[in-house]
């Protein structure tokens, strides 16, 4: 059975932006779906997590798909760094999506600061594509081209999408559920 597990980002919840409407439509296609609620919201570690990703996705198989929001972004890259040899998902859909330390959020560098190994996060997932903005104020779209780069992702382009949350006025996403429908050939 397809699943899907949702990473919100920095300050977020389940309930918040696009989470409840994707879960939804999901659903109604028969696709398990995940939306956890990550530790320590406001003042986020990657220290915390990553452990706690690990645990709500348990065994991945390449019938689990990951989607980030902002900071669930970086969060899945690592995720997928930390698989065993034998471990892969499915895909990985990353929104407003980021792999550096955000210069205007330094807060939040423990899940993007030291080394990478880019390698991996590539062997882990069998398709990885990236959804960012032309005018997003927290994550300008050159931190997108770098992970299409970095990653060999697919970067697809929304206009004038903000930060594409709630305060930009997503509160539903077609665009994600499309390519994640692609992704998971449904």
């Amino acid at each position: 059975m397809k699943r899907v597990i949702i990473v919100h980002g920095y300050t977020g919840y389940p309930d918040k932006n696009w989470f409840p409407w994707l879960k939804s439509e999901l659903e109604k296609l028969g696709v398990k779906v995940y939306v956890p609620a990550m530790p320590n919201t406001d003042a986020p570690q990657l220290i915390e997590w990553l452990p706690y990703l690990q645990q709500e996705v348990g065994l991945p198989t390449t019938e689990t798909y990951l989607v980030g929001h902002s900071l669930g972004c970086p969060t899945i890259l690592r995720y997928l760094e930390s698989l065993t040899e034998n471990e892969q998902v499915g895909g990985a859909l990353l929104v407003a999506g980021f792999a550096e330390p955000l210069p205007n959020l330094p807060e939040l560098n423990s899940f993007t600061e030291n080394y990478w190994s880019d390698e991996k996060v590539k062997a882990h997932t069998k398709q990885l594509a990236i959804i960012n903005s032309d005018d997003d104020p927290a994550v300008p779209l050159i931190n997108g081209e770098h992970v299409r780069d970095r990653f060999d992702a697919e970067l697809i382009l929304v206009q004038n999408a903000g930060h594409i949350n709630e305060k930009s006025g997503y509160f539903q996403v077609p665009f994600v559920l499309d390519k994640l429908k692609r992704m998971m050939s449904i």
